[in-house]
C-alpha cells in the first residue's frame, strides 16, 4: 500500500497484507534526534487578558499548560498505539502571542535513539494547548485549537524537514 502523496513509498505501519504493525527498529542506526512542534489556540479577548494577567480561577495557565506539555510527551507511546518507547533527553516549552487573542505553543524534544520524536513533540503541542482550553473554559467555550503541526525535525535516516511558511 502506497502513500498517496508519496508515489512509490510504502506505508512503513503496514504489513504485506494491510495490518498496522509496530515497525521493527531494531536494526536502524542510533542519531540524534529532534522534532519541534507547534500548536495554536484562538480565544476571546477576555479568556486571553485573564491568561496574560494570571487571573483564572484554576491558576497559572502558562506553568500548568508547561508540565502538561512535557508529561505529554513523556505518555506519547501510551497514548499512540503505534508509537515506540523513546528515552526522551529533552523537552523544551515555549509560549508566545501572535496576536491579542491567539497562543502558540512550541514543543522541541530531542532524544538519541532508533526512530523520531515528532510525534512526542506533536502530542506536546496539542496538550498545552488543550491545557488552556480547560483552564479557561470558563470565560470561553468557543475557543478554537488550530493548527498544530511539525516545524521542523533533524536526524534520522530520511534526512532533516523544515516546513516552508
Amino acid at each position: 500500500m502506497n502513500d498517496a502523496n508519496c508515489p512509490g513509498k510504502k506505508l512503513s505501519h503496514l504489513d504485506p497484507s494491510g495490518n498496522a504493525w509496530m515497525v521493527d527498529v531494531g536494526t536502524k542506526e542510533i542519531t540524534r534526534r529532534q522534532a519541534t512542534a507547534i500548536s495554536r489556540i484562538s480565544m476571546s479577548q477576555e479568556a486571553a487578558l485573564a491568561i496574560q494577567e494570571n487571573a483564572l480561577s484554576k491558576g497559572d495557565a502558562f506553568g500548568v499548560a508547561r508540565i502538561a506539555a512535557i508529561q505529554a510527551v513523556k505518555a506519547t507511546a501510551n497514548l499512540i498505539p503505534l508509537c515506540h518507547l523513546i528515552p526522551i533527553e529533552s523537552v523544551q516549552v515555549q509560549h508566545r502571542w501572535i496576536n491579542p487573542q491567539t497562543l502558540e505553543w512550541q514543543v522541541t524534544v530531542q532524544c538519541t535513539g532508533k526512530t523520531g520524536v515528532e510525534m512526542e513533540a506533536l502530542t506536546g503541542a496539542s496538550v498545552a494547548a488543550l491545557t488552556i482550553y480547560d483552564m479557561a473554559k470558563s470565560l470561553d467555550r468557543t475557543m478554537e485549537i488550530g493548527p498544530i503541526f511539525l516545524a521542523e525535525k533533524t536526524g534520522g535516516s530520511r534526512g532533516d524537514f523544515r516546513k516552508a511558511n
